[in-house]
């Protein structure tokens, strides 16, 4: 399975961004899915996932403000950021993970927010 993010950009305090990341192969549906993001000096951390069964989480911060979603048809799930603050400045990640503990790894894109 290979990912493919893209969407970020730079965008002003309370502007919105969505990503999107398209998975490659067959077994999208059998994959949960989610965003890590990493910001400079700081580790990766999970910012959002979605079971194959559609059930979601999110870190505490961005509850509220960052919606997760995927389209098994199109074998994409996407991160729609609204209301963003400098602090969610970071390389965001996407990332599957199969039923047999398959790890796979998009490339990162960059989320600048300015204030």
């Amino acid at each position: 399975v290979q990912l493919q993010a893209s969407g970020g950009g730079l965008v002003q305090a309370g502007g919105s961004l969505r990503l999107s990341c398209v998975a490659s192969g067959s077994i999208f549906n059998s994959l949960g899915v989610g965003w890590y993001r990493q910001a400079p000096g700081q580790q990766r951390e999970l910012v959002a996932f979605i079971t194959r069964d559609s059930s979601t989480t999110y870190l505490d911060s961005v509850k509220g403000r960052f919606t997760i979603s995927r389209d098994n048809l199109k074998a994409t799930f996407y991160l729609q950021m609204d209301g963003l603050k400098s602090e969610d400045t970071a390389v965001y990640y996407c990332h599957g993970e199969g039923p047999r503990g398959g790890s796979y790894w998009g490339q990162g894109t960059q989320v600048t927010v300015s204030s």
